[in-house]
């Protein structure tokens, strides 16, 4: 795997987790901020947005480890030593 690739998907991954997860409880409890596709977990009601948006960020965390874990395999593959 491309170190740059990699790097890319992890990033990408972080911002929309962040972005899904605790930012939109941010703007849900603190901002009278309508909902929007970029807080799509705060069209939902009240206790479900939350979890929503829980759920949105430890599936980010999820495929954070599995990117990594598949750098690491793609990198022991690479240096046979």
């Amino acid at each position: 795997m491309n170190e740059a690739w990699y790097r890319l998907g992890m990033l990408l991954v972080l911002a929309a987790g962040v972005w899904e997860g605790p930012l939109a409880i941010v703007f849900r409890v603190f901002t009278d901020k309508a909902p929007d596709v970029l807080t799509a977990a705060n069209y939902l009601p009240a206790p479900w947005c939350y979890l929503a948006a829980t759920g949105a960020a430890l599936a980010a965390l999820a495929v954070i480890a599995l990117l990594d874990t598949a750098h690491k395999r793609a990198l022991a593959r690479q240096d046979p030593r």
